[in-house]
């Protein structure tokens, strides 16, 4: 048996956040990676890191083909195995120098691999070895949730770690799901060649965002030539040979579609099965995540961080989550983990991104809101590289004039996002975000476009008018 002062579950962003913040305390820790997907979790290895990087190479090939500026000519071809081999050594470099460089820095803490067992309040069990800790903090992510649709266990069907596994490119592919998982690979497939079909239970994709853009986005997408099922419900899925084929109801008949790929991308479930979780008398959601107080404290003396935790399922409150459970489990100095700031974004192209509330959201919170939509068109940066997809939207409390919630579907717009959060996080009005100044010409000049909006006729505006 071995002591420590801390057990860690699971080795991703949430698990190596606590590990630092523990270290800083010069707690002896053991962090136990169980995560299949290795060090680093989803988000390096097989989720945001190599997904973001085929987006961007898909982008490339995308622009080069279909660009829209006088003179230019261009021509592109690709291999499509080239471009795998370098997302697998992109991940390669960032487990190295992000977390393998990382931990041989971290003094008091202790890497193993291999599945944990809780056997009792204070001991797990590790390949045979028990290590015991007064405290605990469970960060074992999350993984694909499987939909239970007849067939789908006798299939060959992909999750997104093995998609980005594939050794050659598809002909065609089948998408379960458009949400932001699901059209990020539609659009990474589609470009390379794929031809590419997402089926969609809901009336539009990407539920979670604001309509107005969610349709525009989607609009963009078919014009790609990527075929967008809504409001199907699956029914039943087969195989024969290497075709899928999926069975579905589509406004009360039944419609099949085929393809070589079938990919499921239809959410993600917290990993807490087969941890002996019960051991430490922690209450577990309707989707198994683990309930968790504002101090991510799950019960006595166990704290949790990251996915297992359920929504927002993202690598940055992952991490920070998993800080703060490490400070409370540690300090007395405690932290609370606050959500009203949380920015997010779909890495399509455009991009789709958000923070604060939504139009509805704001509603339902009993705010009387006033809202403005600006479509790209009228931001001059955009029109300068000859790119105005997009629009943007802004929700206002109408009382007090208060910025709550600030939506960008626009090239770029999980870069620019960030103001929106400045704003939020200070609780600015609408005439304070006028009053700021910005770059000229820049997209992130839409957030004053926008702003002004809500004060006078935009389309009457010379440049840089205040």
């Amino acid at each position: 048996m071995r002591n420590f002062d801390l057990v860690i579950l699971g080795g991703g962003s949430a698990g190596f956040a606590a590990a630092m913040k523990a270290n800083e305390f010069s707690a002896k820790t053991v962090i136990v990676n169980n995560n299949v997907v290795g060090m680093g979790g989803t988000c390096v290895n097989v989720g945001c890191l190599p997904t973001k990087h085929l987006l961007h190479v898909g982008e490339t090939i995308h622009k080069m083909r279909t660009h829209n500026l006088s003179g230019v000519r261009a021509s592109v071809s690709f291999d499509f195995k080239s471009i795998m081999i370098e997302k697998d050594n992109l991940v390669k470099e960032f487990i190295t120098e992000k977390y393998e460089k990382v931990l041989r820095d971290l003094s008091n803490v202790e890497y193993v691999e291999g599945d944990a067992k809780i056997i009792s309040k204070t001991e797990i069990q590790v390949q045979g070895e028990i290590y015991k800790a007064n405290k605990f903090i469970i960060a074992t992510g999350s993984s694909t949730f499987i939909p239970p649709i007849e067939g789908i266990n006798k299939i060959d069907y992909l999750t997104n770690k093995e998609a980005l596994n594939l050794k050659e490119l598809p002909d065609s592919m089948i998408i379960l799901g458009g949400g932001p998982l699901g059209i990020e690979f539609a659009q990474i497939f589609s470009r390379f060649g794929t031809k590419v079909c997402v089926l969609e239970r809901m009336d539009r994709i990407v539920q979670i965002e604001e309509p107005e853009l969610t349709y525009l986005l989607q609009r963009y997408l078919e014009n790609e030539g990527i075929e967008i099922i809504t409001g199907v419900e699956v029914k039943k899925v087969t195989q024969k040979g290497r075709e899928k084929i999926v069975k579905t109801i589509l406004k009360g008949k039944e419609v099949t579609f085929t393809g070589e790929h079938l990919l499921v991308a239809t959410g993600r479930r917290p990993n807490t099965a087969n941890l002996g979780l019960e051991k430490l008398g922690i209450r577990l959601g309707r989707n198994g995540e683990i309930i968790v107080d504002e101090q991510m404290q799950a019960g006595d003396r166990v704290w949790a961080a990251g996915d297992v935790t359920g929504e927002p399922m993202l690598e940055t409150v992952a991490a920070k989550e998993g800080m703060i459970a490490a400070n409370n489990a540690l300090s007395e100095n405690k932290k609370v983990m606050n959500y009203r700031v949380v920015p997010r974004a779909v890495f399509t192209d455009p991009q789709l991104s958000g923070v604060g509330l939504t139009d509805e959201q704001a509603v339902k919170k009993g705010i009387k809101c006033m809202c403005r939509t600006i479509p790209m068109e009228h931001v001059p940066k955009a029109r300068a590289i000859k790119d105005t997809r997009g629009a943007i939207k802004i929700v206002i409390n109408r009382e007090n004039q208060e910025v709550v919630g600030l939506h960008i579907l626009a090239a770029g717009a999980a870069d620019f996002i960030h103001e929106g959060v400045m704003i939020i996080e200070n609780r600015m009005t609408i005439d304070d975000v006028i009053d700021t100044l910005h770059i000229f010409p820049t997209l992130s000049e839409s957030i004053k476009i926008a702003a002004q909006s809500f004060r006078r006729d935009i389309t009457k505006m010379s440049c840089c008018v205040e």
